[in-house]
């Protein structure tokens, strides 16, 4: 008699490849899904092999979409005079949630020739100001002053979202380069 619980511990694993899964929560989940409600480990499993069958990335900016365009880029009540230009299509789908951006996005996934080349495509359309909104670092300025390069024969705004002291952290709590930012875009009470 075979005492393993391999195809449990199969899963285990599955879940733990999941960003911020760790071993007792993949085993809690596991065990939920399994012995306590199989039909939403059924659905989880269903949605999961649906999604992976028909999302992919939007051909124009590169966000998710079950079609070549993704409906934001078939939207045409966007605001076509505004780019933002983020890190991932995670990106797109929380500032899309919270209503806080009416224009197009653009997925910056590397610096290839291609990317930028296709970003110089979508600048041409009648944009008027890119606005970024990436992680703020060293590295990530760079690559920002990189594109404002790429794209300085453009008559365009450039623009980043604000960062320094985020709502109800104490200063001690701050890493220097927010409270250095902040300092610094200080505005007038």
């Amino acid at each position: 008699m075979n005492h393993s619980l391999e195809k449990f511990n199969r899963l285990v694993e599955a879940l733990q490849l999941l960003p911020t899964v760790g071993k007792k929560s993949a085993t809690r989940l596991a065990y939920y899904m399994i012995m306590k409600d199989s039909m939403s480990g059924m659905k989880i499993s269903h949605a999961i092999e649906d999604a992976l069958g028909s999302l992919r990335q939007c051909a124009s900016c590169g966000g998710m979409s079950e079609d070549e365009l993704c409906y934001i880029c078939c939207d045409e009540g966007r605001d076509e005079r505004l780019l933002c230009i983020v890190e991932n299509a995670k990106d797109i789908l929380l500032l899309e949630e919270n209503g806080l951006f009416d224009g197009r996005y653009f997925v910056l996934d590397s610096l290839e020739e291609l990317s930028i080349s296709h970003l110089e495509e979508i600048v041409k359309s009648g944009v008027k100001e890119v606005v970024f909104a990436i992680t703020p670092s060293i590295s990530n300025d760079a690559v920002i002053l990189y594109i404002e390069d790429k794209l300085r024969a453009y008559e365009l705004n450039f623009t980043k979202i604000a960062q320094g002291v985020p709502t109800g952290v104490s200063l001690e709590n701050i890493d220097l380069l927010s409270l250095t930012r902040a300092l610094e875009d200080r505005v007038r009470v």
